[in-house]
């Protein structure tokens, strides 16, 4: 007969409480995303354990009726305090959004869940967490299968496009456009973020000024492919002018 109990160890990239006292929260995983409920998990011990970013190791029992998961157990097994910091917060919480968008429970990924975690200790411990998450948030959609059309204008496929797209976060030729062409550098980056390693991009950081523009197509592509992600909200009093 099969086990209805697992161990599971991950992060936190999702968490509620309910009006009951218990706590929802979804949890990326080698295995993939994972959601369980801690019933009345608010009044014990397992609701400092359960906070966003933290890294937890999990007993879970899944009836047979049930949808959710039911948390048994749980161990904190790392956690990142600075990302509770403001200038960080924001980036970590798109990142988590990223993740929970893009992913679906049961499907193994241990390169995404690597590639997450390397995000968030990232954001929370480099000089410049803005660079890391706009880096960082690319490659994870690059990972999922979601890369943005460079090498071909995205209207009329003309190649070598050089413009933003702002409906879709992509490239326009210039007969196609109706903005400036990005600068030499945003184009290196928007061509190559996706095949260059994490720490050749980190090594190449692109001055702030050319950096809101890299969000705004991030956000449209973002936005079209997947759907909406409320985080963009958070950006804007970090200075990252994604409305601009």
């Amino acid at each position: 007969m099969r086990s209805r109990t697992a161990n599971r160890s991950g992060i936190v990239i999702r968490r509620r409480v309910t009006p009951a006292g218990d706590i929802l929260v979804t949890l990326l995983t080698p295995q993939g995303k994972l959601k369980a409920v801690a019933r009345g998990g608010v009044r014990g011990p397992l609701s400092s354990r359960l906070n966003l970013f933290h890294h937890v190791g999990m007993q879970v029992y899944q009836g047979p009726q049930n949808d959710l998961a039911s948390v048994q157990q749980a161990v904190l097994e790392g956690a990142l305090p600075t990302l509770a910091q403001p200038e960080r917060y924001a980036f970590a919480h798109l990142l988590a959004e990223f993740a929970e968008a893009l992913y679906q429970e049961g499907e193994f990924s241990e390169q995404a869940f690597e590639l997450f975690a390397g995000a968030l200790r990232g954001v929370a411990h480099q000089p410049d967490p803005e660079w890391v998450a706009l880096v960082m948030s690319y490659k994870l959609l690059a990972l999922a299968g979601f890369i943005p059309q460079t090498a071909r204008c995205a209207r009329c496929a003309q190649d070598h496009p050089t413009h933003p797209d702002p409906l879709g976060g992509q490239l326009l030729c210039s007969s196609c456009a109706a903005l400036p062409a990005y600068p030499d550098p945003s184009l290196d980056f928007l061509r190559n973020v996706a095949r260059r390693t994490v720490r050749a991009s980190m090594d190449a950081p692109l001055p702030a000024e050319q950096r809101p523009a890299l969000w705004r197509a991030l956000e449209r592509f973002v936005t079209v492919q997947i759907g909406s992600v409320h985080s963009w909200r958070q950006l804007v009093p970090t200075g990252t002018a994604l409305s601009a």
